[in-house]
């Protein structure tokens, strides 16, 4: 382990020791990773994977969760997280809808995240609510915190994969449940008038945190507030701004190079099921897999949620190595290990049952115009509700301010 002087604003100096074998051995997998897939697959998807690592270097260092920023407005009031997502969101559609309006990006046909609007939704997004919780993370905490070495989130990675299985299993009966038919309001209204929606249902919800805040607290915190100590590109925290922006910009090379936006859970199930298919059972034959059974035996390589997947985890081992917090702990609690096994579980199965995680439909469904985004949030902020109330139950801490975690 070496070691940098740090300096912040107020003239004291800290040192900072960083962890040199896993920071060189995940750099050199991102550099060897980046030729072997574009020798074997293409350009496009060794940028992928490099927009992975981008992404997982920014969700660690910018301590950008989803989960953490609704318990602390739920639990206390505080809003920055909130507030710093609706930015992201609404940049991200000034940036998504024009383009997905007319159907290309630099001559490249591209489509959005657009899947039905129904029960399964409202269900799905009110179980992956509460498995925000009780896992400890969404389904981008999950991966960059499991990538900074949180031996916690490893289990509940594990599990996530186990539920996302599980959905893909299911897919028969919740896929039957009422719904409409896939709806854009980008498609549906035209291009002015789903702009000016979105950005007047963001401002609206920025404006209430705003409100609710002031009437707890007094006054707000902003979205570059940073807690405890000064900022450092290369060590963290972020301001919350700079993670958003960075987030929806990476998003938008997604867009361009993937023809689609960011999307993190799809891989899960695959994952999932290329394993039982390694122990001979038939998941081709599943419902959920009909349209594209040959990824089941085609290598992870040329899947582009996994190997962006995979670039995050590795990108945040980076950030955690730069900033010296990689130190794995490797004894669970009882109570915390149960909440991570069944809030994995139920983070599987909803994300499937909703088409979408807080990335693929609450992030990337928003800034695809999918009225079904518009249904997953409220649920799963109901969900968020009630995992917080039971998290005690669990030994879970229920934090009254913002950490420097995005779990």
């Amino acid at each position: 382990m070496s070691s940098l002087l740090h300096s912040n604003p107020y003239g004291s100096i800290k040192k900072i020791q960083i962890n040199t074998i896993p920071i060189i051995l995940a750099a050199l997998v991102i550099m060897s990773g980046t030729v072997y897939i574009f020798q074997t697959v293409s350009l496009k998807q060794a940028a992928l994977w490099l927009i992975g690592a981008l992404l997982g270097i920014t969700l660690y260092f910018a301590s950008f969760g989803f989960t953490q920023a609704w318990r602390v407005f739920i639990a206390n009031g505080r809003g920055a997280g909130l507030r710093a997502q609706m930015a992201m969101l609404a940049v991200g559609v000034l940036l998504f809808f024009p383009f997905l309006s007319q159907g290309t990006l630099f001559d490249n046909p591209v489509n959005g995240f657009v899947s039905p609007a129904g029960v399964s939704v409202l269900l799905g997004a009110f179980i992956f609510g509460i498995g925000m919780q009780l896992g400890g993370g969404c389904a981008s905490g999950t991966l960059f915190a499991a990538g900074g070495g949180n031996t916690r989130m490893f289990v509940t990675l594990f599990f996530f994969i186990v539920g996302s299985v599980i959905g893909a299993y299911i897919f028969p009966w919740w896929s039957a449940l009422p719904a409409i038919k896939p709806y854009s309001v980008v498609k549906q209204w035209g291009l002015a008038p789903a702009l000016f929606a979105n950005l007047a249902v963001f401002g609206l919800i920025a404006w209430g945190t705003v409100v609710l805040e002031k009437r707890r607290h007094g006054e707000i915190e902003p979205i570059s507030y940073v807690p405890n100590q000064a900022s450092s590109l290369m060590h963290g925290p972020w301001p919350l701004i700079w993670g958003a922006m960075a987030l929806v910009i990476l998003n938008f090379a997604t867009l361009a190079l993937a023809g689609r936006p960011w999307g993190i859970t799809s891989a899960f199930a695959l994952w999932g099921s290329q394993g039982l298919h390694a122990f001979g059972v038939d998941v081709a034959s599943w419902a959920f897999w009909n349209k594209t059974p040959q990824v089941i035996t085609d290598p992870l390589t040329k899947d582009i949620t996994s190997v962006m997947d995979i670039g995050i985890m590795l990108g945040a081992l980076v950030a955690a190595s730069a900033a010296g917090k990689f130190e794995p702990i490797w004894r669970l609690p009882l109570r915390s290990l149960l909440a991570a096994i069944l809030g994995g579980l139920l983070l599987g199965v909803g994300a499937r049952m909703a088409y979408g995680c807080n990335i693929g439909a609450y992030f990337s469904g928003i800034l695809s115009g999918s009225l079904h985004a518009w249904l997953w949030v409220p649920a799963a902020f109901a969900g968020n509700a009630l995992g917080v109330y039971i998290r005690p139950f669990f030994g879970l801490a229920v934090e009254k301010t913002p950490r420097l975690s995005g779990c």
